[in-house]
């Protein structure tokens, strides 16, 4: 079996006289079975900032040495998981495989594809599309802006659904009971100084966003960056999601981005129009 890393034997024979009570408890999460624990490894690397080792694992997630080690091991061998020159850990190249499967598959993204080229070429600015899981927006589709500056945002990338435009719009379409559900598990953290604070500052916003079918980004998660967005679901709300037009705010005024909200709107609308013709319930 490939190796999990060379400093993992150090940090089991650390663990074996370092059993301190309660020491790992608080960085432990819920046990969701042996799958569960292997996403949660996946998940930390994908997510990392920087590369980690095996030390950063254990600390990010608190499990058990050995039981990491094998969790890591495993993921190794599916080629879920690669050990780096350095020992640290990357996402394994057959995570690729996978990814570009489920982006050739995934019908919403080609449905929406016109619409998004076509806003893209009204504005010029960056055009995102993005589905809600649980509480947060994974960005399936980006068409960059024709501008020398360009967002950083990534296919497949995760943000919260509470600063973020997309994320805004898509909470604006779930039935109200849902959408409280959600709001009341959000961790409201501060990205920017103008991001929303609590649940109600946020309940406020998602009953102006149904009211008009715009929402707005005003540098909420990331200071300089400001988007519009409007909202796309599927007929029984089964996903949710939603398309933006994002811009940095030295080169685009918030009025600009209001006079594209009915551009926006539209573009939403006619990919909620296809949606229901194409994957809508059949006779």
């Amino acid at each position: 079996m490939p190796s999990a890393g060379e400093d993992m034997d150090t940090w089991i024979e650390q663990d074996r006289t370092d059993r301190r009570p309660g020491a790992d408890r608080a960085r432990t999460a819920p046990d969701t079975g042996t799958l569960g624990k292997a996403v949660a490894v996946l998940d930390v690397v994908a997510r990392a900032e920087r590369p980690m080792r095996f030390r950063d694992l254990r600390e990010a997630i608190g499990q058990p040495p050995g039981t990491l080690h094998r969790q890591v091991s495993n993921l190794i061998s599916e080629g879920l998981l690669q050990v780096n020159p350095d020992q640290s850990y990357g996402l394994g190249l057959r995570l690729l495989q996978f990814a570009a499967r489920a982006w050739s598959g995934n019908r919403f993204r080609e449905i929406a594809e016109p619409h998004l080229a076509a806003l893209h070429e009204k504005t010029g600015e960056t055009v995102h599309l993005g589905v809600l899981s649980d509480l947060e927006v994974i960005y399936l589709d980006k068409v960059e802006s024709r501008q020398a500056v360009r967002m950083h945002s990534q296919i497949g990338n995760a943000s919260p659904c509470y600063c973020t435009g997309v994320g805004k719009a898509a909470l604006s379409a779930l039935p109200p009971e849902d959408a409280e559900a959600r709001i009341e598990r959000i961790d409201f953290r501060r990205h920017t100084e103008h991001t929303l604070a609590d649940a109600a500052a946020l309940g406020r916003e998602l009953a102006d966003i149904r009211a008009v079918g715009i929402a707005f980004d005003r540098e909420e998660h990331e200071t300089g960056i400001h988007c519009v967005a409007a909202p796309i679901w599927s007929h029984d709300r089964s996903f949710v999601g939603g398309i933006s037009v994002t811009a940095p705010s030295y080169r685009i005024a918030m009025a600009q981005l209001e006079q594209w909200a009915d551009d926006v709107r539209a573009a939403a609308a006619a990919i909620n129009a296809d949606i229901e013709i194409r994957l809508g319930p059949r006779a």
